[in-house]
C-alpha cells in the first residue's frame, strides 16, 4: 500500500471541496479499490505467467500463450483504470488550490486597502477556506465528473474486449515458437473470477455515482436558481396589484371603503 500512499493523500484533500455524492466516491474509490487491490490482488495473481501450466516444454512457448491470452495482466489494467479515473479529479484539486490561493491574497489585499479601491471581493471561498462550488469552478467540477465516466465506460468496455469477465481456465494458443497447437492452464480460475467480478461492480458503482453526482448538480443548481428568483417575482406582482385597484377607483368613480354612498 506504501505506493499508493501520495495518490492517497491527494485524494483525501478532494474529499472537503466535493459534493456529498462525491464524498461516496471517494470512499468507494479508496475502499473498494485502492485498498483491496492492494491487499488482495497480488496474493490472489502473484506471477501469473510462471504459475501458468503448459502441456509442452518447447522454451518461450508459454511467454507467447500468456501473451496473446493477456496482453496486460489485470492488476496493471486495474492500476492504470484507477489512475486515469482519478486524474480528472487531480485537475479540479489543483483548480481549487488556485482559486484558494487567488483569493487568500485577494483578502490580503483587501486588509491592506480601503474599501472604496476595492474592485473584486472573494467569491467561491469564506474566510476558513471552505470552498462553494459554482461558476467557473461549477464548470470545471462537471467536467471532472464526465471525464471519469467516460473513462470508467471506456475501462469496462476495453476490459470486455481484452479477456472478458470469466477466467478461462484453459488457454488454447498456436504461435510461434510453440511446435504445434499448445493448451495451457491458469491457477485458480474461480477464484479470479470472482475477483473480477468483484471489481467490475465497483467499476459500475462508481459509473452510477458519478451519474447519480451530475443529476445532484443539476438540482442542486436549479433550486438555488429558484430560490433567487421568486422572491423577486413576489415583489413585482404585489405592487401591480395595488396599481390597478387604484386606477378602477379614478376611473370608475369608486368609493373608499370608510366614505359614505350618500
Amino acid at each position: 500500500m506504501g505506493e499508493w500512499g501520495f495518490l492517497s493523500s491527494l485524494l483525501d484533500k478532494v474529499q472537503s471541496h466535493s459534493s456529498v455524492i462525491g464524498k461516496v466516491w471517494l470512499s468507494v474509490l479508496f475502499i473498494f479499490r485502492i485498498m483491496i487491490l492492494g491487499a488482495g490482488a497480488d496474493k490472489v495473481w502473484g506471477d501469473e505467467q510462471s504459475n501458468m501450466v503448459c502441456n509442452t516444454k518447447q522454451p518461450g512457448c508459454k511467454n507467447v500463450c500468456y501473451d496473446h491470452a493477456f496482453p496486460i495482466s489485470h492488476i496493471r489494467f486495474w492500476v492504470l483504470q484507477i489512475i486515469f479515473v482519478s486524474t480528472p479529479t487531480l485537475i479540479y484539486l489543483g483548480h481549487v488550490f488556485h482559486v484558494i490561493h487567488k483569493e487568500n491574497k485577494m483578502r490580503q489585499y483587501m486588509q491592506s486597502h480601503s474599501k472604496s479601491e476595492i474592485v473584486k471581493v472573494p467569491k467561491y471561498t469564506d474566510e476558513k477556506g471552505h470552498i462553494e462550488i459554482k461558476g467557473n469552478l461549477l464548470g470545471t467540477y462537471m467536467t471532472s465528473i464526465i471525464s471519469r465516466i467516460v473513462l470508467e465506460v471506456a475501462f469496462i468496455v476495453g476490459q470486455y474486449y481484452l479477456y472478458g469477465f470469466v477466467m478461462n481456465p484453459q488457454v488454447v494458443c498456436s504461435r510461434a515458437p510453440c511446435p504445434f497447437t499448445v493448451e495451457c492452464y491458469m491457477s485458480r480460475p474461480t477464484e479470479k473470477t470472482i475477483f473480477i467480478i468483484f471489481m467490475l461492480v465497483v467499476s459500475c458503482v462508481s459509473l452510477l455515482l458519478n451519474v447519480a453526482e451530475i443529476f445532484y448538480l443539476l438540482c442542486y443548481r436549479s433550486r438555488k436558481r429558484r430560490s433567487k428568483t421568486v422572491p423577486s417575482t413576489a415583489f413585482a406582482i404585489h405592487p401591480h396589484v395595488n396599481g390597478d385597484s387604484s386606477m378602477k377607483n379614478e376611473n370608475f368613480g369608486l368609493p373608499d371603503a370608510g366614505q359614505s354612498t350618500a
